[in-house]
């Protein structure tokens, strides 16, 4: 087991829901580049399914709709992990659901990076919050699971701004999820950007190995920004040799 993957792992959590920083939509949306390695187009990603009876049709979808990529497949395997602590695999992403509390978040995605390379990923679908009428929708949970699904794949937000005109994908924030449950054209170019070149190994469906959660407030590091109104913050968690956390944290 390598240095990176032992109990502490060094890693970067995108913690995400359904909110804005900025106003206009963004003409590039990768994610400061992060993409799983591989040596082949299109390659394969195995999503382990860790969710309850009501989110299986939503969690076809997502994958449905992520497979529509001409670079990449997404299929479901048995999870890895328990819904309430989803716990990372490596070379995978694993996809959860529980009753998270009220923590002000409907969804969180994480990552872990080595230099640019994701390495296994996480998806958690908070369902304190989809129990309630307000997200208890089919509108809105394709929407959570699109969007955190999209970010494991390394793709950032085409747009932050709740009250503009929907731009008719997930990856948009919006009060009003009925066109926005599904990626779009420029999803799709996306990744094809992201993942033009290959690379000389793979971090897909790699030798099995976990790493540390990152859950607690404390284990973020320092914050570095807040955006007006505070209802999103970045942290950052250094650890020096291209391995590091960051935090994209979401309040209600």
């Amino acid at each position: 087991m390598s240095r990176f993957f032992r109990r502490g792992a060094w890693s970067i959590a995108l913690v995400l829901a359904v909110v804005a920083l900025q106003s206009s939509p963004s003409a590039n949306h990768s994610w400061n580049g992060y993409h799983w390695a591989r040596t082949a187009n299109p390659f394969l990603i195995l999503a382990g399914n860790n969710l309850s009876p009501e989110w299986q049709p939503i969690f076809s979808t997502s994958l449905t709709d992520w497979s529509k990529s001409t670079v990449l497949d997404m299929t479901a395997v048995a999870g890895g992990a328990k819904s309430r602590n989803c716990r990372p695999t490596s070379g995978q992403i694993e996809v959860c659901d529980s009753t998270y509390g009220n923590t002000g978040w409907l969804g969180v995605a994480q990552i872990w990076i080595s230099g640019t390379h994701i390495a296994q990923g996480t998806v958690k679908l908070n369902d304190t919050y989809f129990h309630t009428a307000q997200y208890n929708t089919t509108a809105w949970r394709n929407l959570v699971s699109c969007q955190e699904i999209g970010h494991t794949l390394g793709l950032d937000h085409q747009d932050e701004n709740f009250n503009n005109p929907n731009l008719n994908t997930c990856m948009d924030y919006t009060n009003d999820p009925s066109s926005n449950q599904h990626p779009n054209s420029h999803d799709y170019d996306e990744l094809v950007t992201i993942y033009s070149h290959l690379d000389s190994s793979s971090s897909v469906s790699s030798p099995a190995a976990t790493g540390a959660n990152v859950d607690n407030p404390s284990e973020w590091g320092q914050l570095m920004k807040t955006s007006r109104g505070g209802r999103l913050q970045v942290f950052e968690r250094d650890f020096g040799n291209n391995q590091h956390i960051v935090t994209f944290v979401i309040w209600a």
